[in-house]
């Protein structure tokens, strides 16, 4: 019996994702962004955190071209949005997603990752958006997510000319959050995951939910949304369980 292309594992509350085409460097194709949108439409209820990686020494080298459907403009355009529906549940769920990269973080596998919120690249890690190279334009989002991180000029350059980041400099550039040696990203992902899965849920859910939008706001109705973002957290319970056990030198225990 064949492997499935996303094994998913669940270790106490961190599930780890493993996208598996190991043939393919891991590109992505519908069978297996279905099963990443399945995930995360339903993840287990005991999941608080969630590691996303790849296998056979590469995170995913994106859109798999050989799968590639001919598709007029408007299918194409619901075959976009279609991604975009997946990133979006990927980076608004409401779960705290790291990923651990490694090898090609192309295409397809860069916007994912942009869409996770804490990003972990070993020293084999590079990054490219080669779309341009192939006469075509990124379609899963990254003009958005990978735009705001590197600015438009730069991502302009960075299509216009194929060009590929490695690790360092994905650090440098805010593609990657951290770097490790080669094969260490899995277990500092793994790591970061169970510390984030520690704090309180409510705060978690916030973070992700707000901050990511009170960047598309005004100044006055980001201020404003943060207000009503530390009125909704610092009147819980476990913001009541969080002081107390700073107060008495201790761990503290949330929902």
């Amino acid at each position: 019996m064949s492997e499935p292309m996303l094994k998913v594992e669940l270790s106490d509350d961190v599930a780890t994702l493993t996208m598996n085409r190991p043939d393919k460097r891991n590109a992505m194709c519908d069978e297996l962004l279905a099963a990443i949108d399945g995930f995360f439409s339903n993840p287990p209820k005991e999941t608080k955190a969630v590691v996303i990686t790849g296998t056979a020494g590469h995170f995913c080298s994106g859109l798999d071209l050989s799968e590639h459907v001919a598709r007029d403009a408007e299918g194409t355009m619901r075959h976009s949005r279609g991604w975009h529906q997946v990133m979006d549940r990927i980076q608004f769920s409401g779960l705290p997603v790291v990923s651990a990269l490694f090898g090609a973080v192309i295409g397809g596998g860069l916007e994912m990752a942009a869409a996770t919120h804490v990003r972990v690249a070993d020293t084999t890690a590079f990054f490219q958006l080669p779309e341009g190279r192939r006469g075509i334009f990124v379609g899963g989002g990254a003009s958005v997510r990978v735009g705001r991180i590197l600015g438009a000029d730069r991502m302009t350059e960075m299509m216009l000319t194929g060009r590929r980041y490695d690790a360092a400099e994905g650090l440098a550039l805010g593609l990657a959050h951290y770097t490790v040696e080669e094969g260490a990203a899995l277990a500092r992902a793994q790591e970061l995951a169970r510390r984030i899965a520690s704090n309180a849920p409510l705060s978690n859910y916030i973070m992700i939910q707000a901050l990511a939008r009170i960047e598309d706001m005004s100044k006055a109705d980001g201020l404003f949304t943060e207000s009503l973002c530390a009125a909704i957290t610092q009147t819980s319970p476990d913001a009541v369980e969080g002081l107390a056990a700073f107060l008495e030198k201790r761990n503290p225990t949330f929902r």
